[in-house]
């Protein structure tokens, strides 16, 4: 890719902050003082990242100190100049437009840009981190920034490998830290309601779940052909303790989890929304299903990606409820029972019964965790020391039936699963096959 001119870059910038100065917070009047504020700093600003700072930024309690990408500027997977400029540059000038914005002065209280999160960690006056990366980076950047003594809100799924997945968990417990996962959905009324119809009976005995995702990447979803790495972008530090694949647009920003270098395809990505609900409805968000097979799994016809276009989990719960978690049933969660079902997915639900389909109908004792939104309720969790709606174990557990059908899929068979031991019982290949951390040096977990 060539270098743009100097001149439209210029421009580009220019327009791009007086953009976001025109929008004034309503909140500006009523921001407590500097020192009653939670410093938050955020790591990995692409599309994803943007989005949740932009929610943190008006927020009157935080203030952002630091933002943190390896690209300086870019735009995600569109042409150079089309779209929004996202990366470290456009995220610091954002930030500091829009403090600049909420003072008489017209001056911003200044945000520093590192490429580096490491740099960031080690900063004494931060409270908290933001953590967009693409997945293959959530669990170091989570685990170093809990070692430093920051509360995380980290995007979903929670970590690429089980293992991470597992470490995480331990580190937040004993540290009795703040850890918010992106999921959401968990904050959503609806999701809230589907839950709570279905764990206060009005279902009868749950019998079968329904887990709907979207399907994986049948072809390139960029430009295949091998490229020179964009200025601005520090590639090796990108791709961490993953592999160094030869770089494309195909398989950098949004496409990157087709490759399970970086990602674990679109059934990882959202296996950590959908089957996270279906988990709270039943009452499994610290448990999990008993048995585990990948079924159907088709591939698609090109080296860009590895990860399932079509595919299926079969599992079986202690209590005998199954769950199918495919890309063939619509995307949401639908709980069936031997009274009726639920469905819900963004947006909509529907019961077999529309009297249930009413916000004001009486559902039970049972309340689900009432959020007042993701990213308040972390800020609430943060100055509580209370523990979040979406919390780093839940996520976890919702995701490890994804991780357990890989293994299933690479093996060739369905696999025994103990969810109090998180092991594969009488089956070692399998159980180190589920702990494998293919990390690259010098990069590791401890």
């Amino acid at each position: 890719m060539t270098t743009p001119p100097l001149t439209r870059r210029t421009f580009l910038q220019t327009a791009a902050v007086a953009a976001v100065a025109a929008t004034r917070s309503s909140a500006a009047q009523t921001r407590p003082p500097a020192s009653e504020r939670i410093a938050v700093a955020a790591i990995g600003l692409g599309e994803r990242g943007f989005a949740v700072l932009n929610e943190f930024l008006h927020e009157p309690d935080v203030q952002v100190v630091a933002v943190c990408d390896v690209h300086e500027w870019h735009y995600r997977e569109r042409e150079w100049g089309k779209g929004k400029p996202l990366g470290r540059k456009p995220a610091q000038q954002m930030v500091d437009a829009h403090y600049a914005s909420l003072t008489k002065s017209g001056i911003a209280n200044g945000c520093r840009a590192y490429s580096d999160f490491r740099d960031v960690c080690q900063r004494d006056d931060i409270d908290a981190v933001l953590v967009a990366t693409p997945d293959h980076w959530h669990a170091l950047i989570t685990l170093a920034a809990l070692r430093s003594g920051k509360d995380v809100y980290c995007e979903k799924p929670v970590t690429h490998w089980f293992a991470e997945g597992q470490q995480v968990c331990r580190e937040v417990a004993s540290r009795k830290a703040i850890l918010q996962v992106g999921s959401q959905q968990r904050s959503d009324a609806k999701f809230r309601q589907a839950v709570e119809l279905v764990r206060n009976g009005w279902l009868g005995n749950v019998q079968r779940v329904e887990v709907g995702l979207p399907p994986g990447y049948t072809q390139p979803m960029g430009d295949p052909a091998v490229v020179a790495v964009p200025e601005g972008l520090d590639y090796d530090l990108w791709c961490g303790p993953s592999a160094v694949l030869p770089y494309m647009k195909a398989r950098h920003h949004r496409w990157w989890r087709g490759h399970t270098a970086y990602g674990g395809g679109v059934l990882m990505d959202f296996i950590g929304h959908n089957n996270d609900i279906a988990h709270w409805g039943l009452g499994e968000e610290a448990g999990g299903p008993v048995s585990v097979e990948a079924v159907g799994w088709k591939y698609p016809d090109t080296k860009v990606y590895d990860t399932p276009a079509d595919y299926a989990i079969h599992c079986r719960y202690a209590n005998g409820v199954t769950s199918i978690i495919s890309n063939q049933f619509p995307v949401g969660a639908k709980w069936i029972g031997e009274n009726g079902w639920v469905f819900v997915t963004r947006g909509k639900i529907s019961c077999s019964d529309m009297r249930w389909e009413d916000p004001a109908f009486r559902r039970g004792d049972w309340r689900a965790y009432e959020s007042p939104g993701h990213v308040r309720n972390f800020l609430d969790g943060v100055k509580a020391r209370k523990e979040c709606v979406a919390p780093a174990e839940n996520a976890h557990r919702a995701i490890t039936p994804g991780h357990l059908a890989y293994v299933s899929q690479s093996l060739g068979k369905p696999l025994r699963w103990d969810p109090v031991a998180e092991q594969i019982p009488d089956h070692p290949e399998a159980q180190q096959k589920l702990l494998a951390l293919p990390y690259r040096a010098p990069w590791s977990l401890i």
